[in-house]
């Protein structure tokens, strides 16, 4: 049978731009539909403009510690608009960049919601394609619970486009979004209470990163509320009253829910073919990404797996080397994965945390854990430290996991996920020659065990 295309593409993030624009280097017929923006979640409202307000939220306290350095300077009231409208042009940048890519690539890109009337082919409002291969690449969408009141809510969508600034945010959540967006209002001035229905926040993160940020963030002028939820939200006047499960009452201006993301799978068609969903909806994938429909694919956030910008980039690129480029080329391996979270201070993490290093090598672990004050902090009044943690197996001297919170924590840990990915021993780092004065210095000068387990 003769198809429009070799591989049609559900889906213009990070991830099905990658899987596009390679397949067409390749050499096939390629077409990608977008119901929304170009670059997905991440260019858009995700990953790229929330480090934009990270960097404009920092600024108050580089202000203040600058004096401390013998700059005599006068900080001007912050004028929320100008952030949020430079970044919303370097977005547009960016939207330009990827239409390029994808047209000098030779990709054709279908604006408009796409359906799958079978498994090979696609409705764009009315115009009608068919494909021998077709990759969904939604990606998620933000969730708000279901309660009296949620519809006077907003989500991290629509944080980066607020006509005006808060006075007072309830933030509710417990993730890596919920703990940036704290950050972010706070250094900007906003009075912030973040609220999780959980004992601590960042789930699944290394217990001993989690407190030690808590403590952190705790001194930023960030309320933490924990053990509690939203039973209920109205409207008094101007502000937004929260009732909360431990029978408190708030108020606020602004209440943001970053609360989880689910798989962007409804109104597909996917019940037009056979792809099977799991339970939260997101498409299911065996190990080569192909659904239970075999020529049909999906990569990214939609399958629910590892929801990061990075892994969605590498899977697009397997993807278009198994169907059209290098067969041999690699599938992603998912140990080792460095991530970074963009509150304040910064964390970096690669590797296990000490509770699942624990699971497999109970009785064979040496924990090294540091924490100091920042060097450019010696001369400022602000009582922000830095945290390192190494987990090494006792028995075969490889390092498991490597953990940090301080500023630029990301940068550093990137260089160090190499090494992992090498399979670094502590030896190895022992004998590798600090840079100084420098925090990444410490990560090679650890020598003292902190604890065996």
């Amino acid at each position: 049978m003769e198809y429009d295309y070799d591989l049609y593409v559900i889906g213009a993030g990070s991830g099905g731009v990658r899987a596009s624009r390679i397949s067409a280097q390749f050499g096939a017929k390629v077409a990608v539909a977008e119901s929304t923006f170009l670059g997905g979640t991440c260019v858009n409202v995700g990953c790229v403009p929330k480090k934009l307000f990270v960097y404009g939220s920092h600024f108050h306290e580089d202000f203040e510690d600058s004096r401390h350095y013998g700059w005599n300077n006068k900080i001007e009231k912050f004028n929320w608009p100008t952030l949020r409208d430079n970044k919303t042009k370097e977005i547009e940048r960016l939207n330009g960049i990827y239409a390029n890519l994808l047209d000098t690539a030779g990709v054709e890109i279908h604006h408009g919601k796409a359906t799958l009337i079978d498994a090979n082919t696609i409705d764009i409002e009315g115009r009608r394609y068919t494909s021998k291969y077709i990759l969904i690449a939604t990606g998620g969408t933000p969730t708000v619970p279901d309660f009296p009141g949620n519809d006077l809510v907003i989500t991290s969508n629509e944080a980066f486009y607020l006509p005006e600034l808060p006075k007072k945010i309830v933030i509710v959540g417990g993730g890596y979004i919920a703990v940036e967006f704290a950050g972010i209002f706070a250094g900007l001035g906003v009075d912030t209470t973040l609220l999780y229905r959980g004992p601590l926040f960042l789930r699944g993160f290394d217990i001993s990163i989690r407190e030690f940020v808590k403590k952190e963030i705790s001194n930023k002028n960030i309320n933490l509320l924990f053990n509690t939820d939203v039973n209920s939200i109205k409207n008094e006047g101007a502000s937004r009253i929260l009732s909360l499960s431990d029978g408190e009452q708030i108020s606020c201006d602004l209440v943001l829910y970053a609360t989880g993301r689910k798989p962007n799978t409804t109104g597909l068609g996917l019940e037009n073919t056979e792809v099977e969903l799991g339970d939260r909806e997101e498409v299911l994938v065996n190990k080569s990404y192909q659904t239970s429909q075999e020529n049909i694919y999906a990569i990214g956030d939609v399958t629910d797996r590892v929801q990061l910008t990075p892994v969605a980039i590498e899977e697009g690129m397997y993807i278009a080397n198994q169907l059209f480029g290098d067969s041999s080329y690699p599938a992603l391996s998912y140990e080792n994965i460095p991530t970074a979270v963009f509150c304040q201070p910064n964390i970096g993490t690669v590797g296990l945390t000490e509770d699942e290093a624990l699971v497999k090598y109970s009785g064979d672990l040496d924990i090294y854990e540091s924490q100091f004050k920042p060097m450019k902090h010696t001369l400022t009044s602000r009582e922000e430290r830095s945290f390192m943690k190494m987990i090494v197996r006792r028995s075969t001297d490889a390092v498991l996991g490597i953990h940090m919170v301080g500023s630029d924590a990301g940068e550093l840990v990137q260089g160090l996920a190499v090494a992992m990915v090498a399979g670094a021993t502590k030896h190895q780092f022992d004998q590798t020659i600090g840079i100084h004065p420098t925090a990444a210095e410490e990560f090679v000068t650890l020598r003292q065990v902190s604890r065996s387990v």
